[in-house]
């Protein structure tokens, strides 16, 4: 491909994410279009307590299965002692709360990462290799639970609608083949490297593999719960047929490149839901898991990142203050002799 295909091509990748979040828009709107404002604000204000609390619980215990990811990455590059439990918590936490947020995982999750790993002497090219294991650690977890899954949907969503069943379908077996393929790499090709760039790529492990697949599956299985909790006051629905379809949604938002995957998770979230569901009751519980999931995180993580930020500016100044009086002291001894 040359330079301007290239060039041609990552422009169209950038501008998808504005086609999906439009026909995500008019899919939301269609669907609420019986709806008001205040029918779902009164949903999103009825949603029990206990629910709630419920759903943030749900919501740390993710976040921090998020950090293991990178864990499980500084494991595999042979940097797991390293660096702190504490730093690559926070490094975890903060980069999936940003991405979550801004899309485009990469590049907005990978630029606060590599600020923290840099500082914590971490190579750049090793951060690449961090973020390129944790994106196939979600991707793991998130095919496993779409094959689970698959076979939980009600069999209804297929026959209601043509784009649904091709598109679930096509889902179904993408994922299925992705999962077999990359367990099959490693056991195949076990002890191999595969060189990209300037980069050198050891082939995982079975056993890591594993591991990654049942960290993903933890993930997502928890990040449904949280929507999950807000739900249940307004939708009665199997939880494993809940999590099939929610892993759908979510990795579709994923695939579109729209931020968040606003609009595009709740329009297939809310097409795939039994017909007699109150929709404005289910898009304030969408709402809720918007802000517990989303919003809440990075408020607390970033506030965490700027405790650490001013107390390691601290730290430096003092340094610098003990540094400067040192000279001025054997400045003065040697002036005296």
């Amino acid at each position: 491909m040359s330079s301007k295909a290239r060039k041609t091509f990552k422009r169209i990748l950038g501008y998808s994410g504005f086609v999906f979040f439009g026909l995500a828009v008019g899919m939301l709107w269609w669907q609420l279009r019986n709806y008001s404002l205040s029918d779902i604000a009164h949903a999103l204000l009825n949603i029990p307590a206990w629910n709630l609390i419920a759903a943030m619980a749900a919501c740390f215990a993710g976040y921090i299965a998020l950090a293991f990811y990178d864990y499980l990455a500084l494991g595999y590059i042979g940097a797991g002692d390293k660096v702190s439990w504490w730093k690559w918590m926070l490094a975890g936490m903060l980069g999936f709360a940003i991405s979550n947020n801004a899309g485009h995982a990469v590049v907005s999750g990978g630029a606060i990462r590599y600020r923290l790993y840099t500082r914590w002497r971490i190579r750049g090219g090793d951060i690449v290799k961090i973020l390129t294991i944790n994106g196939f650690t979600y991707f793991l977890g998130a095919t496993a639970i779409v094959v689970w899954g698959y076979f939980l949907i009600p069999r209804s969503v297929f026959n209601e609608s043509l784009g649904a069943s091709v598109g679930l379908n096509t889902l179904f077996i993408f994922c299925l083949a992705t999962l077999l393929a990359y367990f099959g790499i490693t056991i195949f090709f076990r002890h191999k490297s595969v060189k990209i760039g300037q980069l050198k790529f050891e082939v995982p492990t079975t056993k890591m593999a594993t591991v990654q697949t049942l960290l993903g599956i933890t993930d997502s299985v928890l990040a449904g719960l949280v929507l999950y909790f807000c739900l249940t006051p307004f939708v009665h629905i199997p939880f494993g047929t809940y999590i099939g379809l929610f892993v759908v949604a979510q990795t579709t938002g994923v695939f579109s490149q729209v931020p968040g995957g606003i609009g595009v998770f709740e329009s297939i979230f809310l097409l795939a839901l039994p017909e007699g569901a109150d929709k404005a009751s289910v898009f304030g519980a969408l709402l809720a898991y918007r802000i517990i999931y989303y919003v809440l995180p990075l408020i607390g993580v970033g506030g965490w990142f700027f405790v650490y930020e001013r107390w390691l500016r601290a730290r430096m100044r003092r340094w610098i203050n003990e540094a400067k009086q040192k000279i001025t002291n054997f400045t003065n001894k040697t002036t005296e002799k």
